[in-house]
């Protein structure tokens, strides 16, 4: 039996809107890497309750998220601001975040044969869902900055929002992540720091990029493992 050369997994934790997604997707598309938005499941979840509520317990939500398939997170109703604080109050839920974090811990630690690793963004993954990653970031920007984001965002998706409406979202989802008692948003002492504020993608992306190259040349991993898709942001 051939051994499976070892993965490689990077963890990032971030508040909403920082620009962990956008990061996440572009360094996982470069390295090979099989990414996860866990916080579009909590999303997803959310999307359950609002539209089925009959059907919402348990039973369904253990369902649903053991067929659970990437694509089903790419659902554009995900993004609303509805959606976003219905899934900060669903993530404080034990029941619930046991199931997710069983899904995270499998995509995490066994991505397909195809992949160079993994590549996670959520709240808590640093320290909760991969403590032993090979790279951990806390990504994050000031307030103002991050509800501009997402107010781009929702009107690129023909949303009726306010820039007003998103930032108060925006910080009452800071709050809510920040103080919940079950895996609350930290940034832990191994992570390193990446305010994104007056950095754009490319920036952002070429930062982070350096600091991988960097680890890998020493460890002789970059030209074994990597064989990169050069991707631009």
């Amino acid at each position: 039996m051939i051994k499976r050369k070892k993965i490689i997994k990077i963890a990032i934790d971030s508040p909403a809107a920082a620009g962990a997604g956008t990061i996440g997707k572009a360094l996982s598309k470069h390295y090979n890497l099989f990414y996860l938005d866990t916080g579009k499941i909590y999303r997803f979840i959310a999307f359950l309750k609002l539209n089925y509520p009959k059907k919402f317990n348990t039973k369904y939500i253990k369902k649903k998220i053991n067929k659970l398939q990437i694509k089903d997170l790419s659902n554009k109703n995900l993004l609303s601001d509805e959606i976003g604080s219905e899934a900060s109050l669903i993530s404080k839920k034990k029941i619930i975040r046991k199931m997710v974090h069983s899904f995270q811990i499998k995509f995490a630690y066994n991505p397909p044969k195809k992949y160079n690793g993994s590549c996670l963004d959520g709240r808590d993954i640093t320290y909760n869902i991969i403590p032993d990653a090979d790279f951990k970031f806390y990504i994050t920007a000031n307030a103002k900055t991050r509800a501009l984001r997402r107010y781009k965002e929702l009107k690129a998706f023909k949303k009726e929002v306010t820039y007003l409406e998103v930032l108060k979202s925006i910080k009452k989802r800071d709050k809510s992540d920040l103080n919940r008692k079950i895996a609350p948003l930290k940034k832990t002492k191994d992570s390193l720091l990446i305010n994104t504020t007056n950095l754009n993608k490319r920036a952002c992306f070429l930062k982070l990029k350096k600091i991988i190259d960097r680890k890998l040349i020493i460890n002789g991993n970059l030209q074994r493992s990597f064989k990169s898709s050069q991707s631009r942001v």
